[in-house]
Formats: structure tokens, C-alpha cells, sequence
């Protein structure tokens, strides 16, 4: 039922800006958050510990909202609009709660007595080590993919399994029951995608530290959720990333965009899979990356434009996604080089509850710049090793693709002008060929007057760059230089006739 309450909330955050239509729709009806943890408590899904804990960080946030104005107030409306919604949508589950109040608690806490953010900025709150990012107009979020990252840096200096430890023990009781297993979500707008979902590419290193902090730590939890975790690289979309294809299997960046070919979220997903799979020796996690290994030697080299990566179908890398699908191919190569993962044998039985305490929030935040019941029945996917004995081996593809993109970084764009004639007193656009995604700056000589200069970031192919053309006509000099993303060079020079308007 709706009640006032929930009407004067989704009233406060329609004119606050924080709910589209569609949004505001979604919102205005199922359970309020007060009715959702109510119904489980009553059902017994929850103790009355936690739901006095977590309806009192509701309140809290309510209370505090009131209080605040500009872009504290919008960021905390933002956060309790998604915590509104997924009640809304009955899916605030006991086992989505724990991270949805820390959540709200942390964005409470941030937003009252925390500065401002850049945009993307990281920040903490020791001693927890778990990595929170601002994503404006939706409040700092968990930062999934940042916090394994710091996990797996625990890991490989050697010497920090406390801390290791630690953030594994934040983390594990967060994950939510999803797609037979366990998954960490992201619990925000973002891309298209409304809360709760999950990503390949974070799952895959989750996978990966949890195995290799097992395989160190010999904590039977550690590899109890690792084995949980491939529930979503079995699951097709929107509840998982697994995308069949004739090859095999892809395993998409994002459970609600399971058409977008994200290739570097793909490769690291895969990385997890052999690494766990090369610690466990789990026939399971053999088959899911055996399945994707096919679909990305049969791919891979078509991200390859010759002079630069693709990120998805549709368009080219940003430096950082072109320095992280190289460094994500040159681990695969790593891998694959040295022959198959594992000589299977079954690993021992998962436990099937997930744990689920909450991590006590601390007082003390930090801020830091931006770098960049569960079911352990998982039924095993059909391997395509015979088809994938056909192809070139993975090795070679992974390694010589990462070689090509490394050199990429050294290499100067190619660039040429096309345009020879054009009609005067005209929108017109100077033509130019180019090899790879550049900043392309036109200049425009009448003599050794410049009469029109122009500088835009354009993808390769046949691009055009504005010029109003004088409707005198006459002989102009072009110049052209192009600076790809990684800061090589390149210039040219041409002559185009404007004709008399």
C-alpha cells in the first residue's frame, strides 16, 4: 500500500530531480522501504536487530535529507530514490540488505559531514579498505572492480594478508543471492542500467583474488565464494552475463546490456575464470572459460583496427580501455602460453548459505583521487573443446594482439586530406582520411593569413572538420596535424579550391 510517507518521498525526489518519469512511475508503487523490511521481519528472513538497524538508517537518511541543499541534498535523494525503487520492485531481499543500507548509511554519513567531489573521485572510510567512487547524480557507490583491485594488490605484495584478510571479510557477507550463486552488485543508475546489477568484469576478478587468497590462506570461505560466483558465467542476462554464441559463450560487461561486445570486461572475465580454474582445479570453471576462450579467439582479432582497439561494435578504445585490454591480453597470453589450465578433479563441496552479517561502518572517511542461500548446484555447460582444437591456438592470439596494441601506443596516427574542391559560402567540411582516434586540428591559409582554424577529437575512418567557406572562392593551404590518444604526432598539408558562390 502506498502511504503518505512514501508519496511525500517521491514527491520530494520528482522535484529534486532525481526520478524521470519512468522512475517516478516504478517508485510510486509496491512496498515503501518501511513496508519492505517489515515484511521481513514478519517472515522471519531478517532478526529484529537488524530491522530496528536498518530501519533506523533509513530515518536517519530521511531525517538528513531534510536538512540539506544544492548537491548534498541531490546526491542522498539520488541514493534513497534506488533504495525506493528496488522496494518498489520487491527485490530489496535479505540478502541484497546488507550492502543496500551501508549504502545509504555511507552516502548519510558523506553527504552531511564530508567535502564535495570531483567527479569520479575514490574515497574510504578506515579502516574498512573497501573502495567507494562518486558517480554524480547518484552518490558514491561500491566501487566492485576497484575494491578486488585492491585485493589482488594484497595479495601480490607478499606481505599484506591482513589486510587481504580484512577486505575479504568486508566484502564476502555483501554479495547477494543472484543467478544461482552469489554476485556483487552495483546498486545504481548508470549506462541505461537501473539497480541492482552486476558485471563481468568485476565478477571475473573477484573470482580471481578469492582464489588466490584461498589457495594462500586455506580459508574455506574464500573458496566456498569463489565457487558461488560462477552462478552469473552460467546465467544468461538480465540475471547473468552469459551470452551464448555458436563458438561458445560471451560474458557480457553488464547483465542489463547483454548485445554490447565490451572486450576488455570479456578478456578479464576470462582471466578470473583461468585463474581460479588453474588454483581449484574446478572442471566446473574449466568448461565456463573454455566456453569463452572459444568466442574470444574467434573474435579478438576483430577489435584490431590496424592502428588501435575497438572497445565494443561500435567505436574505438579512450586510452585507458585500449592500456587495460592490452595489459588484460598480455595476462591471457601469460596464461594460455604456458598449456592447459588444469588436469581436472573435483574440488571440495561449497557450503550453501552465503554468509550475510554487515560490516559494522566506521566514523572516519577518506577521500582519495581516481586512479581508474546460494545454490552450489551449478550445472555444468557443454565445453566446445573439440571446435576449439580447430582454431589458431588462444596463445597466439592473445599474445600477438597484445603486441599490436602495444605498439599502438608508439605509433603516430596516419592522416591524409581528401577534400580537393569545395563550393563557397558553405557549412562545408574538409575531408581527411585517418588511420586511428586522433584530436585533428585544421588550420586555413589564404596566402599567409590564417582565415579559419577548427580542432575536434574524431574516430578513424573518413571524418569531416567544419570550415564556413568564404563565398568569394579561392586557393586556400590546409594544414592538418593529428595527435592520437597517447600523444603521437602526425601532420599534413594539402591545397583545396573553394569555388565562387
Amino acid at each position: 500500500m502506498r502511504t503518505k510517507a512514501l508519496a511525500a518521498l517521491v514527491s520530494a525526489l520528482a522535484l529534486a530531480g532525481v526520478l524521470d518519469s519512468a522512475a517516478l512511475a516504478a517508485a510510486s508503487h509496491g512496498p515503501s522501504v518501511p513496508a519492505a523490511l517489515q515484511s521481513l521481519l514478519h517472515s522471519a528472513a531478517i532478526s529484529e536487530a537488524t530491522y530496528r538497524q536498518d530501519d533506523s538508517a533509513y530515518l536517519a537518511a530521511k531525517s538528513s535529507l531534510s536538512r540539506l541543499s544544492g548537491t548534498r541534498k541531490a546526491e542522498l535523494s539520488a541514493v534513497l530514490a534506488n533504495v525506493q525503487a528496488m522496494a518498489a520492485a520487491r527485490e530489496l531481499t535479505q540478502s541484497r540488505q546488507a550492502a543496500v543500507f551501508l549504502t545509504l548509511e555511507r552516502n548519510r554519513q558523506w553527504w552531511t559531514s564530508e567535502p564535495l567531489l570531483s567527479a569520479d573521485a575514490r574515497v574510504s572510510f578506515p579502516p574498512s579498505h573497501i573502495v567507494w567512487e562518486y558517480y554524480p547524480g547518484q552518490g558514491i557507490e561500491i566501487q566492485w572492480l576497484a575494491s578486488f583491485g585492491e585485493a589482488n594488490g594484497y595479495y601480490l605484495s607478499g606481505h599484506e594478508n591482513a589486510n587481504l584478510r580484512q577486505l575479504l571479510g568486508e566484502v564476502i557477507p555483501l554479495a547477494t543471492e543472484r543467478a544461482g550463486g552469489i554476485a556483487w552488485e552495483y546498486l545504481f543508475r548508470f549506462d541505461g542500467g537501473t539497480p541492482p546489477w552486476t558485471s563481468g568484469l568485476s565478477q571475473g576478478t573477484a573470482l580471481q583474488v578469492l582464489a588466490r587468497a584461498w589457495s594462500r590462506l586455506k580459508e574455506p570461505t574464500y573458496l566456498t565464494a569463489a565457487q558461488q560466483a560462477l552462478g552469473i558465467f552460467q546465467t544468461p542476462p538480465p540475471q547473468g552475463v552469459r551470452v551464448s554464441t555458436p563458438a561458445g559463450a560471451l560474458y557480457a560487461q553488464y547483465t542489463y546490456a547483454p548485445n554490447d561486445r565490451i572486450l576488455n570486461g570479456f578478456i578479464q572475465a576470462l582471466v578470473g575464470l583461468y585463474e581460479y580454474t588453474s588454483i581449484t582445479r574446478d572442471p566446473l570453471g574449466e568448461a565456463l572459460f573454455e566456453a569463452g576462450d572459444a568466442q574470444a579467439r574467434a573474435i579478438v582479432p576483430a577489435y584490431d583496427t590496424g592502428a588501435w582497439s575497438l572497445y565494443d561494435q561500435f567505436g574505438e578504445s579512450d586510452l585507458n580501455y585500449h592500456e587495460l585490454l592490452t595489459e588484460f591480453l598480455q595476462h591471457l597470453c601469460e596464461r594460455t602460453s604456458k598449456g592447459p589450465p588444469i588436469a581436472p578433479v573435483v574440488p571440495p563441496a561449497p557450503s550453501t548459505t552465503p554468509a550475510t552479517s554487515t560490516p559494522a561502518p566506521s566514523t572516519t572517511a577518506t577521500s582519495t583521487p581516481s586512479t581508474g542461500g546460494a545454490s552450489a548446484a551449478l550445472s555444468r555447460p557443454s565445453a566446445s573443446a573439440a571446435q576449439a582444437s580447430t582454431q589458431v591456438p588462444g596463445d597466439e592470439i592473445y599474445c600477438t594482439t597484445a603486441q599490436r596494441f602495444t605498439t599502438d601506443l608508439q605509433t603516430p596516427p596516419l592522416i591524409s586530406l581528401l577534400s580537393k574542391t569545395l563550393r563557397g559560402g558553405m557549412r562545408a567540411g574538409v575531408q581527411l582520411s585517418l588511420s586511428k582516434i586522433a584530436t585533428v586540428s585544421l588550420t586555413v591559409r589564404h596566402g599567409s593569413k590564417v582565415v579559419w582554424t577548427n580542432t575536434a577529437t574524431v574516430e578513424r575512418g573518413k571524418p569531416k572538420l567544419l570550415w564556413l567557406t568564404p563565398a568569394s572562392g579561392g586557393t586556400f593551404s590546409i594544414a592538418l596535424t593529428a595527435t592520437d590518444l597517447a600523444g603521437n604526432v602526425s601532420t599534413t598539408s594539402g591545397t583545396v579550391v573553394v569555388s565562387h558562390h
